[in-house]
């Protein structure tokens, strides 16, 4: 069973995605700021990273960097969620380390797809 790391500040956007995720099988547990998220991802190894980019404390952007200056958490792929769709928006999640991006509201069809595809690539899938 793969594990995914959830950082999403909005109580009510975690507690949909995680249910939908739970329910395809994978674990999921649950960061609300940017500087959770780095914690877990180091202590919870994680297989994949659902990162939402505007985030209190410290922001998904910087997140990711961090996420990804670490040894033991830099292969971790990342997939950026964010309502930011303007032109160029995807190109500033790939500058920040993130492996795949991914516009909300979530199509929970389209994001499946992604993070499946990364999990594959990865050899978690």
């Amino acid at each position: 069973m793969a594990k995914i790391l959830l950082v999403e500040d909005n109580e009510m956007n975690r507690d949909m995605l995680s249910r939908r995720l739970e329910r395809r099988g994978y674990a999921v547990v649950m960061a609300v700021d940017g500087n959770e998220g780095v914690a877990k991802a180091q202590s919870e190894n994680p297989d994949l990273i659902l990162m939402d980019m505007s985030l209190p404390v410290l922001d998904g952007w910087e997140a990711t960097k961090l996420i990804k200056s670490f040894p033991v958490t830099s292969k971790i792929p990342v997939i950026a969620l964010t309502a930011h769709a303007m032109a160029g928006d995807r190109e500033k999640a790939l500058e920040a380390g993130c492996d795949d991006y991914d516009t909300k509201p979530i199509e929970l069809p389209r994001l499946l797809e992604k993070v499946e595809a990364l999990l594959k690539k990865h050899g978690a899938a």
